[in-house]
């Protein structure tokens, strides 16, 4: 029954969930849209609804808000925080507020702690309790991060998070939880159980921060989870508070020859070549920064590239870039100013500096420094005996610790661990393989069990 109200449209790479829901008489509400609207737009046309409301949970820091798209190009109505200060027009909702949206019924419960601001959205049926949209307080097995607003209000938000937790595990058992952040977002706290959805009675048996005996032990699991998150975080809830900037449908950027490509990386842009691993470790331009166009590129790009000099894309003729403006789009990236036009092909052709990396499959080798690049929940899971770890996002101003010896560079599959090595070859190290697989493998290959803990 709910599957024909509700429908869940998973952004994979962000490790997020936006929400549409069929009102029942052609329209809809959509639930935390993000700026890159054609997941839901599709899921919209194909259940022929017409998007009338947008509702966000809190002021998101790991995307920006299609709210405001949605209202210039649906005229849907915006509904979020009274208290978010937003600068745009909207309809701000206090505590117990209620929007009739014909025939069901979006009621606001306050719920800090993520967010200063944060609400979630209890969707009725009459009197009948359907659902809540939790955003990011209560997700399925643990809750959000609090440490996104600032480092002096951590805990303040989560005791508040404590508080928010319990007023929505106080629901009905039946209630449907459709959480925001989910598995694989870095707004999460700790562990995440995979899925978009939840329930109040499962989330109230098995949530282990629901469980924590008191508000102290509570506070001390969460923060004692968090882990690093992308620096793009810090600019976003700000941009949201103050709206995004309204897209057109089609996003372009500027054909380059290879000379042009050169001329702008001597006055300061960057190339960021989105091809497979396989492909920049045959060629790329010299100093490219690979970051792999799939669905974590969004993540990636904002851990590693610049938000505030000019980008060049690199593609293979295959990949879409429209997936690549998009994806960059989201997470604010409006700095890509074109594309090598011709490829590598073409910019080998024009005689411009070229490198290479070595990518291996896992083989017996001594004398090299294994360098695991993945994050720290991931190396303390299981990592090869002796790996240097320092986390991807913290590589740029890490890379001096290192020195240049012989090393292989790892993550779980390799895309992390090439851009890892052309981040490593800027700086300097020459002497470096990529490995085309995980810690598993190399272990396995070398004879070795892996390490848990640091």
């Amino acid at each position: 029954m709910l599957d024909d109200i509700v429908s869940p449209v998973v952004d994979e790479g962000l490790g997020n969930s936006s929400y549409l829901v069929d009102l029942g008489d052609g329209r809809a509400l959509a639930v935390d849209a993000c700026l890159d609207l054609r997941g839901l737009r599709a899921e919209a046309d194909r259940r022929g609804l017409r998007i009338a409301f947008a509702a966000d949970t809190h002021l998101h820091a790991d995307f920006l808000s299609g709210s405001m798209q949605l209202a210039a190009t649906d005229e849907a109505r915006v509904l979020a925080s009274a208290s978010g200060g937003r600068a745009f027009e909207h309809l701000g909702l206090e505590d117990n507020d209620d929007v009739d949206l014909g025939g069901l019924t979006l009621r606001a419960l306050t719920t800090p702690g993520h967010t200063d601001e944060h609400l979630a959205y209890l969707l009725l049926d009459g009197y009948r309790e359907i659902g809540v949209f939790t955003g990011g307080s209560l997700i399925v097995g643990s809750a959000a991060r609090t440490d996104l607003v600032s480092a002096d209000r951590t805990e303040k938000l989560a005791r508040a998070q404590y508080h928010s937790l319990h007023r929505l595990a106080a629901l009905p058992d039946e209630v449907t939880v459709w959480p925001t952040h989910g598995a694989g977002s870095f707004c999460s706290a700790g562990a995440v159980r995979s899925g978009a959805a939840t329930s109040i009675g499962t989330e109230r048996a098995s949530n282990p921060l629901i469980a924590a005996p008191d508000e102290d032990a509570f506070v001390a699991m969460l923060l004692g989870s968090l882990g690093n998150y992308p620096p793009y975080f810090d600019r976003l809830g700000e941009e949201n508070r103050r709206g995004p900037a309204v897209l057109p449908s089609l996003l372009q950027v500027t054909s380059m020859d290879p000379a042009a490509v050169h001329r702008a990386c001597e006055a300061g842009a960057e190339i960021i070549d989105v091809r497979p691993v396989a492909s920049f470790a045959e060629v790329h331009p010299r100093g490219a920064l690979s970051i792999p166009l799939r669905p974590a590129f969004a993540s990636w790009l904002g851990w590693l590239a610049p938000h505030d000099r000019p980008l060049v894309i690199l593609r293979d003729g295959q990949q879409d870039l429209d997936e690549v403006l998009w994806q960059a789009a989201k997470i604010g990236y409006q700095n890509i100013v074109g594309e090598l036009a011709g490829g590598i092909v073409a910019w080998m052709g024009a005689g411009l500096d070229t490198g290479s990396i070595s990518l291996t499959e896992a083989r017996p080798m001594e004398g090299v420094r294994v360098l695991d690049i993945r994050q720290t929940a991931e190396f303390e899971a299981g990592h090869v005996p002796g790996a240097v770890h320092v986390e991807l996002g913290d590589l740029p101003v890490r890379i001096d610790e290192l020195g240049d010896e012989p090393t292989v560079v790892m993550c779980g599959h390799g895309e992390r661990a090439m851009g890892a090595a052309s981040l490593l070859t800027r700086a300097g190290v020459s002497d470096l393989l990529v490995l085309d697989g995980g810690p598993e493998d190399w272990a396995g290959a070398n004879g070795q069990i892996l390490e848990t803990g640091r």
